[in-house]
């Protein structure tokens, strides 16, 4: 990972600061042990494309993100690419090999450019053991992380294109808390091929056919979606009409 790290968290903006306060798993820190995670938490800033860590890396740190957008992803030997999850402003990442010690599962790379907070194993092991109730919260958090790689996986193998297309397209809008009348997600088509595990020219062709009936419109590197609803039936239905 790049080093471009600069001073203690506690000098920037309480905007910034907000990122770790008003994360769930934060949020009930008394003020003095805020203060104490503050002082370990160092700022980062990031190029796209930029490599946050590769797969196999030591897991020596939790990142949380400020602004833009994180890519995990896996890939082959033979160059196919996987994306497992988007991670946006306000979210965290980097726990699982944080807290088990092990190598990094997966790559993380700045899918635009980024702002991350970054806290050292070192420092949060410790903080962690010192706070009970944190501590029980990771451990929902590995259950979240557990129960959403599931319905990924129970989508690729039991879906079809339409059923997972229209899946991802309301867990993205769902993340995001996005509202119904601006439901944009910023990736592109290829992200999304990515995502669900089929060609970018056979996504183009379904969300092509969506647009046409005004289920979602098209935008240079972001799809809006306009009815949820047909999409939900879709999703549901799983291997039922094409959608086309």
């Amino acid at each position: 990972m790049p080093q471009q790290r600069t001073g203690e968290a506690q000098g920037f903006s309480s905007s910034k600061l907000s990122v770790l306060r008003k994360h769930p798993y934060f949020v009930d820190l008394e003020s003095e042990a805020f203060d104490q995670l503050c002082r370990y938490a160092k700022h980062v800033t990031l190029k796209r494309g930029a490599t946050i860590f590769a797969k196999g890396d030591p897991g020596n740190s939790l990142f949380a993100v400020i602004s833009g957008t994180v890519k995990i992803s896996i890939s082959s030997p033979d160059g196919r690419n996987a994306i497992l999850n988007l991670i946006g402003a306000g979210e965290i990442f980097g726990e699982i090999a944080l807290l088990d010690g092990s190598a990094r599962s997966a790559d993380a790379t700045a899918n635009t450019a980024c702002e991350l907070f970054t806290i050292d194993r070192r420092e949060f092991i410790p903080f962690v053991r010192s706070q009970p109730g944190l501590a029980m919260k990771f451990i929902e958090l590995l259950c979240t992380r557990i129960r959403w790689t599931s319905d990924q996986v129970e989508q690729v193998i039991l879906q079809n294109l339409p059923g997972r297309l229209a899946s991802a397209l309301l867990r993205l809008t769902e993340k995001h808390k996005l509202e119904p009348q601006g439901r944009t997600i910023a990736i592109t088509q290829q992200e999304i091929s990515e995502m669900v595990g089929m060609t970018r020219e056979s996504i183009n062709k379904q969300l092509r056919a969506w647009a046409a009936r005004d289920w979602v419109r098209l935008e240079h590197g972001a799809i809006v979606v306009l009815k949820a609803e047909p999409l939900q039936a879709l999703a549901e239905a799983g291997s039922g009409d094409e959608g086309e």
